[in-house]
């Protein structure tokens, strides 16, 4: 099951079949870029900074509790990271900007000030009100996560089927989807990358009806 979130709460809750019904997910309030967006961040290290998941095959196999004996990988919850990185909408995004380049991520989940998903940030949407000279800040539009987030966010319970979030994120181009439980809490996140580590290192990952 899916369901989206913004500003105003939970908007939908339903079936993969059901989503195109709902309005596009877009940014808060678009700005004007005064950067050039591109080749500014270089090469991402690959190496993980401390109290992020770990991305070798047996250290990632302990943190999503992967057991080979128990089947196919076919949830949500059997491959997601549950130790999220997060940033408030009311941020400002110099700070937000911060938060992914020092935890080496390339997005992260917008939370509001009682935890609630509301959206999800990019580097290319920061960069809409961002100048760098290098690897630092030069200048910054005062702008507010909330300002250039993608809202509302389409999400997914822990059950969902692996499969069916694959298609969500070619779907509607998203290269993220948050991992919502029955109370509305964020409880995880799942990356095209962590797709990609569940194909090729923990196998059997069920790719057939």
């Amino acid at each position: 099951m899916f369901g989206i979130y913004g500003i105003n709460g939970p908007v939908f809750h339903g079936r993969l079949e059901e989503l195109p019904a709902v309005r596009a997910v877009v940014r808060r309030r678009p700005v004007e870029a005064i950067g050039t967006t591109g080749n500014e961040l270089g090469e991402i290290a690959e190496k993980p900074m401390p109290g992020m998941a770990p991305t070798g095959t047996s250290a990632y196999r302990r943190m999503a509790h992967i057991d080979e004996e128990r089947g196919p990988l076919v949830q949500a919850q059997q491959i997601m990271q549950s130790d999220i990185i997060t940033v408030r909408a009311s941020d400002d995004v110099v700070r937000a900007w911060q938060t992914l380049t020092g935890h080496r991520i390339h997005q992260a989940p917008v939370l509001d000030e009682s935890r609630q998903l509301v959206g999800i940030v990019g580097e290319r949407d920061l960069l809409t009100a961002l100048n760098l000279d290098g690897d630092s800040v030069r200048d910054a539009l005062a702008r507010r996560v909330a300002d250039v987030m993608t809202s509302p966010v389409v999400a997914a319970d822990p059950q969902t089927d692996i499969r069916r979030i694959a298609q969500v994120m070619l779907e509607r181009d998203v290269d993220g989807v948050p991992i919502v439980n029955e109370r509305q809490r964020l409880v995880g996140f799942i990356s095209r990358g962590d797709v990609l580590r569940a194909v090729v290192a923990d196998p059997p990952l069920s790719l057939w009806r």
